[in-house]
């Protein structure tokens, strides 16, 4: 049977119009990190480029080696900037700094994905396979909600996020913005476009 990493996990579930306070378990992920615009960036591509193939190369390892399929779970990103107004407000892209991550289900180990990183070296079409990695990140107390439409599009919804709602309840900023991208941006009309936006939190200490 096919696993779901998706549905087994409830924070890959946000509602539209409404943020919701959740706690997200430690997971793991391919990681590569990169700087610039994801529209021109020559690193975001390559990025691209080399994540998927060991992401897939890694699933079809599992289902043929360990008799464990499951689908692969969507691109996801960490956001950030020196001046945070150029990501929510001013969307300066050359600005931002990037992380992009595929979750790795907790059976695939370090072995496994170094047999995967070697397969699809050998194609030559991954710039980037050395030096993706393995990580943890564990986010903890985070808000998030569902962003229904295209990616530039969602900074009014992070403003509300930010500085309405923390506030509101008693919470500040303490991660990196994620987003897990729900919908292929390949094949999905940029209105219909799904995306979880979720910023880790913590409660303001009393002064």
């Amino acid at each position: 049977m096919k696993v779901d990493l998706v549905k087994e996990t409830p924070t890959y579930r946000a509602t539209r119009g409404r943020f919701d306070v959740v706690t997200v378990p430690p997971l793991r992920y391919l990681m590569v990190d990169g700087h610039g615009d994801p529209n021109t960036s020559d690193a975001y591509r390559d990025a691209l480029s080399s994540i998927y193939p060991l992401a897939y190369t890694l699933k079809f390892l599992s289902k043929r080696e360990l008799d464990r399929d499951y689908g692969v779970p969507p691109l996801e990103g960490l956001w950030w900037s020196d001046d945070m107004a150029a990501f929510t407000a001013r969307r300066d892209k050359s600005r931002w700094d990037w992380t992009l991550l595929s979750l790795v289900p907790d059976w695939i180990t370090a072995e496994h994905v170094q047999t995967a990183r070697a397969a699809v070296a050998r194609k030559g079409s991954a710039p980037l396979i050395e030096v993706i990695r393995v990580d943890a990140l564990d986010e903890g107390l985070a808000v998030q909600t569902l962003h229904v439409g295209p990616y530039d599009a969602e900074a009014p919804v992070l403003d509300a996020m930010h500085h309405e709602f923390l506030p509101a309840h008693g919470l500040r900023m303490t991660g990196t913005h994620h987003e897990i991208y729900l919908s292929d941006a390949r094949r999905t009309a940029p209105e219909r476009l799904r995306t979880i936006l979720r910023q880790p939190v913590a409660p303001v200490e009393a002064s």
